[in-house]
């Protein structure tokens, strides 16, 4: 089981830090608590209940087989979102969010299929032979693809979800999720609008050590889904082998 989470140590990591009054979105209005120092302040019991809820129904779509899409642009969520996702083996996004990613994955597909065939051809002998200028266009491309793709190159399907840090930032990714029905897990401070999202979780966005318990949490989830699937499969398995071996006794008898 994922480790109890508690509201002492969502308030020890900052969690519940809003935004300044003055630029809060009304529709988090549910989600606050009070107001201290021009500061929102997060109901943390809320932010509990809505992590439970998207705990639950992210377990079942990975438990599914299915993959959930990291997507965090800004500076001090990337590093945390690419460990968890790689350790995961799930496709993530930290650089900029491409136009299209989602709602034109066709084109994603082939720039995916051209970073393969570069990386293919940096590995044969022939690109040694070429002229050092055209080995370096190369080399440059793929660093650009790379930077862009290089967490989703295993992607050959659209994700089952998005884990977004910060909706207002990536508000592309949201409304692209939205128009193929494909749910939002995302934090969400009092700057930002929860309606487009399926499952909110009030949080402070801003900090290292909020953005980390709440995906920490959500990765460990994550995991134990991957774990149950693999043990579901390996009974689905033996269950088959006992059916076929019965099977093969009846013949014989």
């Amino acid at each position: 089981m994922a480790e109890k989470i508690t509201t002492q140590s969502l308030m020890d990591a900052g969690v519940h830090f809003g935004h300044l009054t003055r630029k809060w979105n009304p529709k988090m209005s549910e989600y606050i608590y009070m107001e201290n120092n021009g500061i929102h302040i997060i109901d943390l019991n809320k932010t509990l209940k809505c992590l439970d809820e998207a705990t639950f129904a992210i377990k079942n779509i990975v438990r599914s087989g299915r993959k959930i899409m990291f997507v965090a642009t800004k500076k001090q969520a990337k590093d945390i979102i690419n460990q968890e996702a790689t350790r995961l083996n799930m496709p993530f996004v930290t650089e900029r969010w491409l136009g299209g990613m989602l709602t034109n994955f066709a084109t994603i597909r082939k720039s995916l299929k051209k970073l393969a065939q570069i990386d293919k051809l940096m590995k044969d002998e022939a690109f040694n032979n070429l002229a050092k200028r055209e080995r370096l266009m190369v080399t440059r491309e793929k660093a650009k693809l790379e930077k862009l793709l290089g967490g989703i190159t295993d992607l050959n399907r659209l994700p089952a979800a998005l884990f977004i840090i910060d909706v207002k930032r990536e508000h592309i990714a949201v409304a692209e999720a939205q128009k193929l029905n494909i749910p939002v897990f995302a934090m969400v401070d009092t700057n930002s609008d929860p309606s487009n999202i399926d499952f909110p979780i009030p949080a402070n966005d801003d900090a290292f050590k909020s953005i980390s318990i709440i995906t920490n949490h959500l990765a460990k989830a994550i995991e134990e889904a991957l774990m149950e699937r693999k043990k579901d499969k390996e009974e689905a398995g033996m269950k088959k082998e006992e059916e076929d071996k019965k099977k093969v006794d009846e013949t014989v008898a």
